[in-house]
């Protein structure tokens, strides 16, 4: 581990290949996997190597790598499902989020309804 990872953070390990995952692509930067509580038919996480606490905090301190997990998210979507799909960020404990390293979920493979609670 570096200072841009956490050794106690869930996907600082899994990008150290510490605990495994079910790794779908991967870039200099970033790494998707398949969640492991899948949501739809295709539910990957796309998370950048450097530990970033949310989206808010990586934009701010690496505009180009967010645009890195988003196109990362567009090749998962495109190679996993037919290229349509839902990138949700949650940003805090109450908006669900649960491991505080900047994860997107590409949600896809099935017709999305709305439901944003």
């Amino acid at each position: 581990m570096n200072d841009t990872t956490d050794p106690e953070c869930l996907f600082c390990r899994i990008v150290a290949g510490e605990l495994p995952a079910d790794v779908v692509e991967t870039t200099e930067r970033v790494v998707a996997f398949r969640d492991i509580d899948p949501q739809a038919p295709v539910h990957v996480l796309v998370v950048p190597k450097e530990h970033h606490g949310d989206v808010s905090v990586l934009a701010a301190a690496d505009p180009g790598l967010l645009a890195e997990v988003v196109e990362v998210a567009d090749t998962v979507a495109h190679d996993l499902a037919d290229g349509q799909y839902r990138f949700i960020f949650n940003s805090g404990p109450r908006a669900g989020q649960s491991v505080f390293h900047v994860h997107g979920h590409v949600i896809a493979g099935t017709q999305l309804g709305w439901s944003p609670a």
